[in-house]
């Protein structure tokens, strides 16, 4: 019998409530999680609920969850993506009790490797040889192709399409519909946005827009 695991989810966002909605697809299948609720570091939110689930406190008190609590990272858009590292480091939780969540209409290669704490949302596809970082967040009906790498903390939105043998590097937000062509590397920081075509490398910390995407400022 399989042992059910209590789950917080940090932040209360839209991610954070499809994140709930995606654990309860998953125990709709096979009960594996309870979830017990958020940590949100906003106090006016202290002590109401979202979705049923109460709202229990800030981020740092992660570290005082009962030692049987995983929890899962919702927290990350196009406005604060490079501090999603310094953001989880409030927790002063170890890798070890964050969560991989995944979809069950997600098709990942059992070829491919996928990283702690990474959440997987439905309908995406993940092909041969690809390495996922950790905590990273890949929205729905995205398509990431063979050879593929995303590094940690990185958050792929919704319907983008990555070629095969593409390198994005830490804390990266490609935004909704865009394309990534074949070989190309995007630097840490970076964000591309929503239905840009990237045909060429991105440096570190650059916002790029368009089709093709060219440089629009400076992601800091």
């Amino acid at each position: 019998m399989m042992t059910i695991r209590p789950i917080v989810i940090l932040g209360t966002g839209g991610n954070c409530i499809d994140i709930l909605d995606t654990i309860n697809d998953i125990n709709a299948i096979q009960l594996k999680y309870e979830c017990v609720g958020f940590l949100d570091d906003n106090p006016d939110h202290w002590g109401q609920r979202i979705a049923g689930l109460p709202i229990l406190g800030p981020l740092p008190t992660a570290k005082d969850l009962p030692p049987s609590h995983f929890i899962v990272n919702g927290i990350g858009s196009p406005r604060n993506f490079w501090e999603k590292e310094s953001i989880l480091a409030k927790t002063k939780v170890g890798i070890e009790k964050f969560e991989t969540i995944i979809h069950p209409t997600a098709h990942i290669s059992k070829m491919s490797d996928i990283g702690r704490g990474t959440v997987i949302f439905q309908n995406v596809t993940i092909t041969s040889n690809v390495k996922i970082g950790e905590h990273v967040i890949i929205l729905p009906n995205t398509v990431i192709s063979h050879d593929d790498i995303i590094g940690d903390y990185s958050c792929i939105a919704g319907g983008v399409c990555i070629s095969g043998v593409v390198a994005i590097g830490k804390s990266c937000y490609i935004g909704t519909n865009s394309s990534i062509k074949q070989n190309v590397s995007i630097g840490d920081f970076s964000l591309v946005g929503m239905n840009s075509a990237v045909l060429r490398d991105v440096p570190k910390n650059n916002v790029v827009v368009g089709n093709p995407a060219k440089f629009l400022r400076y992601t800091r």
